[in-house]
């Protein structure tokens, strides 16, 4: 690598991207708050009742106060500052303990007293798809490009910095919100093993289709005894007309990228509501489209 600049290139992403801003002596505006407004209202009632006790209590009952705040502000618990912790779960022993639908049984009583009532459907906040794919969400216009995974670690440096300057001016280039979803689902292999044992027959010589027929096997064995997981990588952009730019900045980092039409788009979103069920094959209905049945022979 003579005559290259060896320096392997480094995006800095802080870790803390969600983390409040310190405002004083380490501490956020929350912990400030917590702190400084016992310490004020102890001042405050030692300024107006300070004579009634001697000073040795009112240095006891600060410190007591001091301590507690002190705790509260910086203790953790479960991930979640203490304060907040604490609140849950007063809201969580005054919650009623009953969350199914229906009234609650009584211990001698067989049945429920009164009509339950039945869950509420869920309501996606996708309320169109056309056959275009473009799908609106919220009042605005959103579309699904399909992409495929690029490895930038076997790259050499140079193109390992060219990558990363071409990903960030694709992200500068956003006129609105988008998304970047992975999600890895089960793949069902059956198909692809009765289409090899369909194939075999139709091979010049009888190993070739002997081995056919013994991967078709190997097939139905793994996706009986494994669950063999394929990944699914998809970006969501804003926007109509921001597909053809996204689409050609994603191909420019050597990821295969592609818009999703009315049909994918409907399946993608089918997946995402129930991804522990295999996939239906082939395409689903665009919402408002009729569906037609084509008898076969």
């Amino acid at each position: 690598m003579t005559g290259e600049d060896t320096t392997t290139p480094r995006a800095v992403v802080p870790a803390n991207i969600n983390e409040p801003d310190r405002i004083a002596f380490g501490l956020t505006f929350r912990q400030l708050a917590i702190i400084g407004g016992p310490a004020l209202a102890g001042f405050s009632c030692y300024r107006t009742f300070g004579p009634i006790l001697p000073p040795a209590a009112w240095i006891a009952a600060g410190m007591v106060v001091f301590s507690v705040a002190v705790v509260l502000a910086i203790g953790r618990r479960d991930g979640l500052p203490l304060n907040v912790w604490l609140r849950h779960g007063f809201t969580l022993s005054r919650s009623p303990r009953t969350l199914a639908p229906g009234t609650a049984r009584a211990s001698s009583v067989a049945a429920v007293a009164g009509k339950p009532s039945v869950p509420a459907p869920l309501r996606s906040p996708v309320t169109r798809v056309n056959p275009a794919g473009v799908l609106t969400s919220e009042g605005t216009d959103k579309v699904l490009i399909a992409c495929g995974t690029t490895n930038i670690h076997l790259r050499t440096d140079s193109e390992q910095a060219a990558l990363l300057d071409a990903f960030g001016r694709f992200l500068n280039s956003l006129t609105g919100p988008a998304q970047l979803l992975v999600a890895a689902q089960r793949h069902d292999l059956t198909a692809y093993a009765q289409a090899t044992a369909d194939f075999a027959p139709r091979l010049p010589h009888p190993a070739l289709q002997s081995a056919a027929d013994d991967y078709a096997a190997f097939l139905l064995d793994l996706d009986a005894e494994r669950d063999p997981l394929r990944r699914q990588v998809l970006a969501v952009v804003t926007g109509e007309h921001a597909a053809d730019a996204a689409v050609r900045a994603l191909s420019g980092l050597g990821v295969e990228a592609a818009a999703l039409d009315g049909p994918a788009v409907a399946s993608a979103l089918a997946n995402a509501v129930d991804p522990f069920s295999p996939a239906v094959p082939g395409p689903r209905a665009v919402p408002g489209a009729p569906i037609t049945v084509r008898s076969t022979p």
